[in-house]
């Protein structure tokens, strides 16, 4: 069974870092690439970065430069760091295989940027 859990969320004031875990098992991790997603409150769930199984990235627009993902295959394991955040990344983020059929979406972790 498929399992992604999400952790590494907390309240940061603006400027701040946080670094972002999922972890993975119930699928062979090194093949698959994979992805992490946001959800601001009352807005739709938004594609925020990707890396490939061979560990080549995109952002998107808002967060490149700030945030960068990576993967551990040992660990089966892939992160998402975050720099100079801003209250306009407070949302619950989550992290995603990328497969068809989806995943069910994990319960996500909870990032607050605030004074």
């Amino acid at each position: 069974q498929v399992q992604l859990v999400e952790a590494g969320g907390g309240l940061v004031q603006p400027g701040g870092s946080l670094r972002l875990s999922c972890a993975t098992s119930g699928f062979t991790f090194s093949s698959y690439a994979m992805s992490w997603y946001r959800q601001a409150p009352g807005k739709q769930r938004e594609w925020v970065a990707s890396i490939t199984s061979t560990s080549r990235t995109s952002y998107e627009k808002s967060v490149n430069g700030r945030f960068t993902i990576s993967r551990d295959n040992v660990k089966n394991t892939v992160y998402l760091q975050m720099n100079g955040l801003t209250p306009e990344d407070t949302a619950v983020y989550y992290c995603k295989r990328i497969t068809v059929p989806p995943d069910n979406w994990g319960q996500g972790t909870q990032v607050t940027v605030s004074s």
